[in-house]
């Protein structure tokens, strides 16, 4: 049976990335896909990591070599989603997590109908403001950008099929994984799993 796509996308500072770890800490049957970025590491980032980090020549390469998922420009940077980090998977029952942007799910939802769209939203502009200082990692003009570009990112949110509000993280966390765990009790899902004792059951 075909594994479920998982696209998860927030603005900066929404807390997308603590989320989806732990989310992956609890469930062992979803894999992250790592993507590909032109930026430079930050403090603590590793390579294949937290992503695989390529200088923007190479990047444009595989955009022209079709080798690209999805891919689209994030803040200044080249982000994208390798196709075999996902096919494969996917094809062999796994399910897959994409942690991307908008524009990246948008192209995903284009060419895989039913995956799951989750956005993270912050519960004010103030807390976002707050966890963007609190990471210490951009400047007072990085974080004025990205505040400015979080505006538009979140009037995206009507495109994805589950909004979780990032108030309390152990709560956020909590609606993530019940979203996993709905998506595959649905009843396609469950027909194909579960076709033998079906049948037999209504045999």
């Amino acid at each position: 049976m075909r594994g479920t796509l998982f696209i998860v996308a927030a603005p900066s500072g929404a807390g997308k990335s603590s989320i989806v770890n732990a989310c992956l800490a609890r469930d062992p049957n979803i894999a992250l896909s790592i993507s590909f970025t032109s930026r430079a590491p930050r403090p603590g980032e590793r390579h294949a990591q937290h992503y695989h980090f390529i200088a923007a020549e190479e990047f444009q390469r595989m955009i022209d070599a079709g080798n690209f998922f999805e891919h689209a420009l994030v803040h200044g940077d080249l982000k994208g989603t390798a196709r075999q980090s996902v096919e494969p998977q996917l094809a062999a029952g796994r399910d897959v997590l994409l942690e991307i942007d908008w524009q990246g799910a948008r192209q995903v939802r284009g060419k895989v109908q039913d995956a799951v769209g989750i956005f993270i939203m912050p519960p004010s502009r103030e807390a976002l403001e707050e966890r963007m200082r609190k990471r210490g990692q951009d400047s007072d003009d990085t974080i004025a950008r990205r505040l400015a570009a979080a505006h538009e990112e979140m009037s995206h949110y009507h495109e994805f099929d589950y909004v979780i509000v990032n108030e309390t993280f152990e709560t956020a966390v909590d609606e993530m994984g019940a979203i996993f765990t709905a998506s595959r009790l649905r009843r396609e899902a469950q027909s194909l799993r579960h076709a033998a004792m079906i049948g037999e059951l209504l045999g």
